[in-house]
């Protein structure tokens, strides 16, 4: 019997204070036209935590230590089974890091911008609104899509 797996994601928050650093998704396939977090798969042979740093320095050119990442958020996401199928994500969270970020990828983000917790844009991608709340409730687990 073949054994079930799921796609692996790295996400993370960057955090001034009660801002957000978003990126506006474009030319992906997933999400295009809505804002959403530095993100990625991960890598073989690669830890979640550095998977949040490479993904950090490709998509906004900032360099962050591992030390300097916190877990705060684990999400089992699903679209049945459609293109994507299952995932789990880990959302990380750093307050401190290295640089000034900037689109990096113009190909995949049309932009990137600071928004408070408190007023997100309305196209906030909903599964990383979903997290959002998650995180600011303390809720370390959560499922989306089920």
């Amino acid at each position: 019997m073949k054994r079930f797996s799921v796609k692996t994601g790295s996400w993370l928050i960057l955090r001034k204070g009660r801002r957000i650093l978003m990126t506006k998704r474009k030319g992906t396939g997933w999400n295009d036209g809505n804002y959403a977090v530095v993100s990625g798969h991960l890598e073989p042979g690669e830890t979640l935590r550095e998977a949040a740093v490479r993904e950090a320095r490709e998509e906004v050119g900032i360099f962050i230590a591992v030390k300097n990442l916190k877990a705060v958020h684990v999400l089992h996401k699903t679209d049945g089974i459609g293109k994507e199928g299952d995932y789990v994500v880990v959302f990380f969270e750093a307050r401190k890091w290295d640089g000034k970020p900037r689109n990096m990828e113009p190909d995949k983000c049309s932009g990137i911008k600071w928004f408070d917790l408190g007023r997100l844009p309305r196209n906030t991608a909903p599964l990383l609104r979903h997290a959002l709340k998650k995180i600011k409730d303390k809720q370390l687990y959560s499922e989306f899509g089920f």
